[in-house]
């Protein structure tokens, strides 16, 4: 052994004994041995966390397109089956049309929609909906959209007479007014003048129905008190039209910021106030103002038996469209009343942004009808607004329609 204490290599070059004479393992062996012990340990140690980070990472990477569903609000929605629309809702499914040719860089009318309507804790529904794309068609391919809401009481006839004939009768006033000029993208239409006239028509048209109807059958003679409100919205590639006649109401989102489309006609509003009044009826209050005690609209279509107090011409709003037009809702008042436009736009914005998860336990072809939801953010809207009204304590039917307005291009995949 040297002056170091170390054992000294054998001349022969055998292998080094690590053990002393009296079996003890020596200072040099012991060092090094416990040295690469450490370092295979070290290597061990480095090399689980780098499958540990591996695997950390694939998770992360999986889970991340699951992030936004994960965090998505949950919410069940249960209806029963539409076969019986006289006690149970009614489930209006959205329509995707083709993508038309935007070639001229202007918008879309392609555009994504939902629809519903619900009979909600009323005995009846009196509501309707109509949904009409490309109702109108330039000769130059130019096409038109038309989204209705019709809030009928005293029954669902004139609702649904609204339903069918409203549009038709609006294309018929178009055509038949004088010096429309078409453009490359739009017809210059007036159609403050177009609308009131339609309106006009629809109220003539059941008036003249409910009339003979009791002239052909005396126990109908209710058919004078039925009547209907009206919000409809005409989507062009330049241009939205919104007129409305009654308390069914219009919103719109452009940027961020809540556009109010329409203004309910209610009897105690100061210029209806005075419009009433001035032509010889009385607003009072019974439940509620009522024209005449009776009617909680101060217009509609219908409603002859309350002619002039209540009349049926709408007001009318038309903007330019522009690219940071959001959407549209149009809805009855059994959501209005107990849903702000503010919160509406809010519910419809989340939804839209794909942020809202939804079931539809109730449906019995729940997989179908999901299936559909993720196709059509639009409709999922307009189902969670009339839910939200439901679940808030609206006592009226409710009908919504939700029109994506910036869907440019995206006709077959939301």
């Amino acid at each position: 052994m040297n002056g170091l204490g170390r054992r000294s290599p054998p001349a022969d070059g055998s292998r080094l004994n690590l053990f002393s004479d009296s079996g003890a393992l020596s200072h040099y062996s012991a060092k090094r041995t416990i040295s690469n012990r450490r370092k295979r340990l070290e290597l061990r140690r480095l090399k689980s966390r780098s499958d540990d980070h591996y695997s950390k990472k694939r998770r992360v990477g999986n889970e991340s397109e699951d992030l936004e569903e994960n965090r998505a609000t949950e919410l069940s929605l249960s209806y029963p089956s539409s076969s019986d629309r006289s006690s149970e809702n009614d489930v209006v499914s959205t329509r995707l049309p083709e993508v038309r040719d935007s070639s001229r860089g202007v918008l879309d009318t392609c555009l994504a929609h939902g629809s519903i309507s619900l009979i909600g804790r009323r005995r009846e529904m009196e509501d309707a909906v109509a949904v009409e794309i490309g109702f109108l068609t330039t000769d130059d391919s130019v096409g038109f959209d038309f989204y209705g809401v019709y809030d009928g009481h005293g029954g669902s006839r004139v609702a649904h007479a609204c339903r069918d004939r409203l549009h038709r009768l609006l294309v018929e006033e178009i055509e038949e007014e004088g010096g429309l000029l078409e453009t490359t993208t739009s017809l210059l239409v007036d159609w403050d003048k177009v609308m009131v006239a339609c309106f006009g028509k629809m109220d003539e048209e059941v008036n003249d129905s409910g009339r003979r109807l009791v002239a052909e059958e005396s126990g109908l003679a209710s058919s004078a008190t039925v009547g209907s409100t009206a919000v409809v919205a005409v989507v062009g590639e330049e241009e939205v039209v919104v007129a409305n006649c009654g308390d069914s109401r219009a919103v719109m989102s452009c940027g961020g910021v809540v556009v109010s489309m329409s203004s309910d006609h209610k009897p105690d509003r100061p210029d209806e106030l005075e419009r009433i009044e001035g032509a010889g009826g009385r607003v009072i209050n019974w439940n509620g103002n009522r024209v005449l005690g009776v009617l909680a609209t101060s217009r509609s279509i219908g409603d002859h038996y309350l002619k002039p107090f209540v009349i049926a011409k709408p007001e009318v709003k038309v903007i330019k469209r522009t690219r940071a037009d959001e959407f549209l809702i149009l809805a009855t008042d059994g959501l209005w009343d107990v849903v702000s436009n503010e919160f509406a736009c809010q519910v419809v914005r989340t939804c839209l942004a794909g942020r809202m998860k939804m079931k539809f336990p109730a449906f019995g072809r729940e997989g179908k009808f999901n299936e559909d939801m993720k196709e059509s953010r639009a409709e999922a809207a307009a189902a969670v607004l009339a839910e939200l009204a439901t679940a808030r304590g609206s006592k009226d039917n409710i009908s919504v329609v939700v029109v994506e307005l910036n869907h440019t291009g995206k006709c077959t995949s939301l």
